[in-house]
């Protein structure tokens, strides 16, 4: 059975960190469209990659970017979207219609012969970092990395971010053994994962980010209404 002819959808805002809130932090507007265009530091391979070929065009037309793509044997067989706008918010009606949108895409180029589910979520909380100005972004923040080559003799780094800049970031890490040096800079190039730590910390300030959003965007909405009665 092709995997068009035989899916079923849902719309998440994540598990345990990601059922918290919808939005983490949002870009100033003069940021939004250099986000839009911001190349991700992590991307798929094999079929995860082909998928995000074919539908970063259409999430891309929408406003919306891609976060990350992961086919998993889940439910059987469980094709992951992990998506948010170019403002850095997302929520279940977002989820919604990129699932709605990508459909049709994925159903025309059919990249997985088998049934399976498609499932489009937000990064949440303690979200995948794959792009620069994730890192900059969640400055000051806990996160654990994996890095593709040997630094300072390892390759797993857990610490807070305390300096990033064009070619990598440092972290202040909190598990250092004797004789080990307390920070290591990671350079994007060598980056092979990346993820924020759920602290209390991280909590709070994703919800007052959430916050500002929200009322940001109800301002917006007035503008857009007074504009219009003018008009």
């Amino acid at each position: 059975m092709k995997g068009g002819a035989a899916r079923t959808r849902s719309f998440l805002l994540g598990g345990q960190a990601r059922s918290i809130i919808a939005g983490t932090a949002t870009a100033p507007k003069d940021q939004m469209q250099d986000n839009a265009k911001e190349p991700r530091l992590i991307v798929e391979t094999g079929l995860d990659l082909r998928v995000a070929e074919i539908i970063e065009p259409t999430l891309e037309a929408m406003d919306f970017r891609l976060v990350r793509v992961r086919l998993m044997n889940q439910n059987g067989l469980t094709l992951q979207i992990m998506c948010e706008r170019d403002d850095g918010t997302m929520n279940v009606e977002g989820c919604e219609a990129v699932s709605m949108a990508v459909s049709p895409v994925l159903d025309v180029e059919d990249p997985i012969d088998k049934a399976y589910h498609l499932e489009v979520s937000s990064p949440g909380i303690d979200r995948p970092m794959v792009r620069k100005s994730d890192f900059v972004r969640w400055t000051g923040h806990l996160l654990k990395c994996e890095t593709s080559v040997m630094l300072d003799g390892r390759k797993r780094f857990r610490g807070k971010i305390v300096e990033t800049d064009d070619n990598g970031f440092t972290l202040e890490r909190d598990q250092v053994a004797y004789g080990e040096e307390p920070r290591v800079t990671v350079p994007y190039s060598a980056l092979a994962e990346a993820k924020l730590i759920l602290t209390d910390d991280l909590i709070r300030d994703a919800l007052k980010a959430d916050k500002l959003a929200k009322a940001e965007a109800a301002n917006q909405n007035d503008e857009d209404l007074t504009e219009e009665d003018q008009d």
